[in-house]
This record gives structure tokens, C-alpha cells and sequence, in this order.
């Protein structure tokens, strides 16, 4: 049983992230928005919520208990899909983001990103296909010809045929250099594809016409390593004459996943009859480099689906608390004293306000990269070089951090639920089998780790790291005006600085030749950054808090910002200490789990 509706997010976050977290206005006033003003973007937002919660969330089970199905070589969803995917398409957003001129709506990714937030809370495998549409059609749009632009991409755009990002392979996981499939070229300018790839999630369905495969593959004779793969526009059926036919694409088999059960994942053979065709997207060779537009929008995608997934579980275990009676209050002595909902229990109110800090902060880290991703693609020449940078910088941990400590969030939700939580009978166990998956897509939390460390962080002298502890230092300054208490505000200036001197020290290991010792601790390098990053975006709101209240915010306003208020006091206090204990085993090179050979396990 669930709860009789499900908000799904809470709506005075968004309002607050908005309008008093980030300066709209501004955004709104840069060229390429022009179009939009705060009542447009709002209509949008309001739609995403009403179809999230009215059409997306009570679907959720039915997907969730009946996963798609291999007949006859081809990929049967549930009946509903094929409705979902047609009023989806009707939102027009598929291309929301993107130019006029490609039938896009030039929406702030920070507009969109919390319209997604309510599609994917109410119903993530179903909003997956949508999402992975719009990532492919992205690429083809950014480096694909007139051709693959105006016969593929449009119709992505218009929601006529979906899309997938066709990566991995039986043999080749994260690690792309190893991609064996081929590529042959013809003297028609196509290319004849051959290959496996798993792991395909949309790879195949029967609610649209076309899946438009973007693939990574290499031409012959080209260098080994990274440096030899190739980007190909890959569709299951081509076009010829004005009709399509089969492309020589065969789902060799279905994937059957914890989670996310509404959204196939496929093993995919290309070639087997020698007549798959291929679009070269772009240059020869340089697909991993192109390709990385479509993983990193992957990535934001995986972490905002962390957060949805953590925050309507949180939302159905407020739910839960308050209405279930279980226990009397401490000091009661009559066992014929009523019982008290769980709410009033200090223990559960402590596993409920985690949670809380945990969607909520992660949730305005998503939208503080969307901004930076508005403005480093659309905003003043002298704005866009930074934002780059910070948006780079902080994509891993947007990723990651909603993925691993939302499903810390998902737990504790069962936790609340106690038994009834981890029965089928309520919703709090899927999205818990749902959230796992985040960890893993799009690159697992080790590897997040790996490109933070070696690669963000330290890139161009650390010129992003210094970026992002000078937008700490301005937070701090702001929080001081509001009164926030300077003891929050030194810990997570404290944090920042301590994050940019490990950085330089662990930089400079590498530098020296020991890259093993600078990355051994990367996975607790990503945690601690998170954390500083998390408790930043949580001091942000806690300076709007504690305005607000002085302000004489009263009602449901009021009760608002003493849980925003509680929640940016709990996560600094419990959290921010953690960085050091981190930061130590880092410098420290603790090396229990190097030292271990493998045949020791």
C-alpha cells in the first residue's frame, strides 16, 4: 500500500531554489531565454508536477511489476508505455532546451531540470526513454551532417523515434579503449557496422517507429586505444526510398535488472548478416571526445534521477510517520496511554531529517550545475570560460553523491517503513531497487572518483578547484549578511580550503610519479569533496532560512524554513566534521587494501 497521493518533490523547495537561492531574473535576461519570463517558466514546471504526479506515479507499479519482454526478436513494454510515451512527446520536451532552429524551446537546463525532477520521482524507467532521446539526438545535432541532422535528429526531437548511447561491450566496460566493434566503409558513404554491445538501456521497443543507436565503433586501420574510436549514428531500422526497413540490429537478450524494470536493457548484435549500416558522426577518431557531451549529460541525468528517486521515498515515509501509531511517549507510565504516531519518536524524526538533508542538498547541487551549464553555454562572454569550468569540476559529484547517499536516503525510508518497508506490498522497497542502479550508470562511483581526482580537479593547475572555493567564499559572505551563525559558516569555509590543499598535495604525488599513491584514496577523495560541496549548497539555504524567518515568514512559510534551517545545522554539524578523517587517510596514502594481493582474497 501506498500512500493515498505522493507530492513526489516538495514544492517549496523548487520555489525556494528559484527565487531565493538563484537569480532567475538574471538568467532569464541573457539573449538566448528571451523568450521566457518567470510566469512561462512556472507554467512549465506546474505541468511537469501535475503530469509527474497524475499520470506518471500511478503507472510506476504496473511497470515496475511487469518488465519488458523479448517476443520473437523484439522488445515488448507494457501497453501503458505506449500512452506515457505519447503524452510525454505532447510536453514538448524532448528538445525543450535546445535552439529555436531544431525545434527546440530555449529553456533554461535550470527550468528543465526541475521540471524532470517530478517525471522522473514519479516514474523513472518511463521518463528514461525520454531522457536518453534527448542526450542522442543532442549529439547528432552538435556534430552530425545535414543529413543525419535532418533525417534522424529531427525526428528524435519530435519524439518520432528514440534514441540510446550504445558504449559498453561484453568485453568493454568503462574501459572504452577496449571497443572491438568495427566499422567497414563503403563506397555508398556508409559504413558496414559489426559488433556486440550489452547494456543497452531503451535498445529496443514497440511504442515508437525507430531506435536511433549512437555508437561507438572502430574504422579499420585505425590506432589502438581511445584515440581509434569513432562516433556512428547506428538506427535498428534505416531509411531507404522514403521507408524503413531492418537495419540488421538483433536483440540477442533482455537483461533482467533490480530495478528501473520498465526500461530494457539490452545485449545488441550489429552485423550479423553483414548489412548494418552506420553514419560516421563528426571526424573519424573522435568519438570518445564527442561522445563525452552525451555521458556527462548522462551523468547530471543518473544523479537528478538519484535525487527524484530519494525524495519520493522520503515523501511517502513523512507520510507513513505521521500516521502510524506505534509506541507511547517516554515519560508515559499508563500503558492505556494513546498511542503516538512514529513522528513524534526522536529516532525516527533524526533518520526523516537525514533524509531530508540528503534530497534537498542534492537537489540544489543539481540545479547549481544546470545554472552553470545555462550560463558557460548562453551567458556573457566573460561569464561562460568559469562556468565551464565549475560545471566540469562538479559533474562527478552531482553524479555520485544523489546516487550513493540517495540510496542511503532510500533505506532509511524502508527503515521507517519497518516491516511493511521492505514487503512489496509498499512502494519504498522498488525505489530502493531503483536507486541502486544510479550507482552503477553511467560510470560507477570508482570510476567518478578516478576522473574527479585525476583528471577535474587538477586540470589546468586546478583552476576550477580555485573557481569553486572563490563561489564558497562569496556563500559564506552572503550567510554572514543573513545571520547565519558563524560557526557553520567557518566549518564550511574550513571545508572548501581544506578540499583545495589536499588537492594540491595529492597533485603534487602525481607530479612526482606516484599516481598510485595519489589515487589510491580516490573514492574517499569524492566522498569528502561531496560533503563540502553538499554542506555549501546547504549553507546557501540557510542564509534564505534564517532571512526568511527574520523576515516574520509565518504558516506553512515559517515551518518551511525551521526544517531548511534544522536540515543545513544537521548536515554541517554531522557531516562537515567527516572531511577531516578523509582528508587523512588520503594524505596518508593508508594503503590496507593495497597491499593485499589478489590471490590473497
Amino acid at each position: 500500500m501506498a500512500v493515498a497521493t505522493n507530492p513526489l518533490l516538495d514544492d517549496r523547495d523548487v520555489e525556494v531554489l528559484l527565487d531565493e537561492v538563484l537569480d532567475l531574473g538574471s538568467l532569464l535576461s541573457l539573449p538566448y531565454f528571451a523568450d521566457h519570463d518567470r510566469h512561462t517558466v512556472g507554467a512549465v514546471i506546474a505541468e511537469a508536477r501535475r503530469f509527474g504526479r497524475e499520470v506518471l506515479y500511478p503507472a510506476y507499479r504496473e511497470l515496475d511489476l511487469a518488465p519488458p519482454r523479448l517476443v520473437d526478436g523484439r522488445v515488448v513494454v507494457h501497453p501503458r508505455m505506449h500512452e506515457l510515451w505519447r503524452q510525454m512527446v505532447a510536453m514538448d520536451l524532448v528538445a525543450a532546451p535546445r535552439p529555436n532552429a531544431v525545434g527546440g524551446q530555449q529553456l533554461p537546463l535550470v527550468i528543465t531540470t526541475l521540471a524532470t525532477a517530478y517525471l522522473m520521482a514519479g516514474n523513472c524507467a518511463a521518463y528514461g526513454y525520454l531522457g536518453l532521446t534527448q542526450g542522442a539526438a543532442h549529439l547528432i545535432e552538435a556534430f552530425g551532417d545535414a543529413h543525419l541532422r535532418d533525417e534522424y535528429m529531427a525526428r528524435m526531437y519530435r519524439g518520432e523515434w528514440t534514441g540510446t548511447m550504445a558504449l559498453t561491450e561484453p568485453q568493454a566496460g568503462s574501459s572504452l579503449s577496449d571497443v572491438a566493434t568495427t566499422a567497414t566503409p563503403t563506397a555508398d558513404g556508409h559504413y558496414l557496422i559489426r559488433g556486440s554491445k550489452i547494456f543497452i538501456s531503451g535498445g529496443d521497443h514497440d511504442f515508437a517507429d525507430n531506435v536511433v543507436h549512437m555508437t561507438l565503433a572502430r574504422i579499420a586501420g585505425a590506432p589502438a586505444g581511445i584515440k581509434g574510436v569513432s562516433l556512428f549514428c547506428v538506427p535498428k531500422r534505416r531509411l531507404e526510398g522514403g521507408a524503413l526497413v531492418d537495419n540488421d540490429v538483433a536483440v540477442a537478450g533482455v537483461i533482467h535488472k533490480i530495478g528501473w524494470r520498465g526500461l530494457p536493457s539490452l545485449a545488441l548484435n550489429y552485423g550479423e548478416g553483414d548489412d548494418c549500416h552506420g553514419w560516421l558522426v563528426g571526424e573519424p577518431h573522435r568519438g570518445i571526445s564527442y561522445m563525452f557531451q552525451m555521458m556527462n549529460e548522462a551523468r547530471l541525468m543518473v544523479g537528478l534521477n538519484g535525487v527524484s528517486t530519494a525524495s519520493v521515498a522520503y515523501q511517502e515515509a513523512v507520510a507513513y510517520a505521521k500516521t502510524r501509531p506505534q509506541g507511547r511517549p517516554l515519560a508515559a507510565k499508563d500503558p492505556a496511554t494513546p498511542q503516538i504516531p512514529i513522528i513524534a519518536h526522536a529516532d525516527v524524526r533524526r533518520m526523516l531529517l537525514r533524509q531530508r538533508a540528503i534530497v534537498t542538498g542534492g537537489l540544489a547541487l543539481l540545479v547549481k550545475t544546470a545554472w552553470y551549464a545555462d550560463v558557460a553555454g548562453h551567458g556573457a562572454d566573460a561569464d561562460r570560460a568559469r562556468a565551464g569550468l565549475l560545471l566540469d569540476l562538479l559533474t562527478p559529484i552531482a553524479k555520485s553523491f544523489p546516487a550513493e547517499r540517495g540510496f542511503e536516503a532510500n533505506a532509511l525510508a524502508v527503515q521507517v517503513h519497518g516491516c511493511y518497508g521492505y514487503s512489496s506490498e509498499y512502494p519504498v522497497e522498488s525505489w530502493l531497487r531503483d536507486q541502486k542502479l544510479n550507482t552503477i550508470h553511467e560510470g560507477t562511483t570508482g570510476i567518478q572518483a578516478l576522473d574527479l581526482l585525476g583528471r577535474r580537479a587538477v586540470a589546468g593547475g586546478g583552476a576550477a578547484l580555485r573557481a569553486w572555493i572563490e563561489e564558497v567564499a562569496t556563500t559564506c559572505a552572503r550567510a554572514a549578511d543573513a545571520g547565519v551563525p558563524a560557526a557553520q559558516i567557518e566549518a564550511v569555509r574550513d571545508a572548501s580550503q581544506r578540499v583545495g590543499a589536499l588537492t594540491m598535495e595529492l597533485a603534487g604525488r602525481g607530479l612526482r610519479g606516484d599516481a598510485d599513491g595519489m589515487l589510491l584514496h580516490a573514492s574517499d577523495y569524492l566522498e569528502l569533496f561531496s560533503i563540502a560541496a553538499v554542506a555549501w549548497q546547504w549553507l546557501e539555504l540557510a542564509a534564505v532560512a534564517v532571512r526568511g524567518l527574520a523576515g516574520g515568514a509565518s504558516g506553512a512559510k515559517a515551518s518551511h524554513y525551521r526544517v531548511l534551517r534544522a536540515a543545513a545545522q544537521y548536515w554541517i554539524a554531522t557531516e562537515v566534521p567527516r572531511i577531516d578523517h578523509l582528508a587523512r587517510l588520503c594524505a596518508s596514502a593508508e594503503d590496507s587494501y593495497a597491499m593485499v594481493a589478489a590471490d590473497d582474497f
